[in-house]
């Protein structure tokens, strides 16, 4: 009998289920942020906020824990935009550092050689 061989994943697949995870969630939450007045936005949070949750889940079977969770921390940078150019949100400089902290811890957390 010939062995057949299982495919690997390619290399960085895990980290971007996880960055479109972290994409997914946050458009989620600003779906939800409109639905208080109208369910059909509602809806398409809740359905963007569980694909969300498939691709998370399906980048911890492909990453390891360690370097793709610290990625999800994305959804804060998307949702930092998303307030300012959806929601009239102020968007200073003190949140531009933090989002470049978190920029730069994101990096060097889910870095490997």
């Amino acid at each position: 009998m010939e062995q057949i061989k299982a495919r690997s994943a390619p290399r960085h697949l895990g980290k971007l289920f996880m960055v479109l995870s972290a994409f997914l969630t946050a458009t989620g939450q600003l779906f939800w942020k409109w639905g208080h007045a109208n369910l059909l936005y509602m809806g398409i949070g809740f359905i963007c906020y569980g694909l969300g949750a498939i691709l998370m889940i399906k980048s911890f079977s492909l990453e390891k824990l360690s370097v793709a969770y610290p990625l999800m921390c994305i959804s804060y940078i998307v949702a930092l935009f998303y307030g300012d150019f959806f929601l009239d949100e102020p968007l200073t400089l003190q949140k531009l550092a933090a989002v470049a902290l978190l920029g730069i811890g994101v990096t060097l957390t889910s870095y490997e050689k």
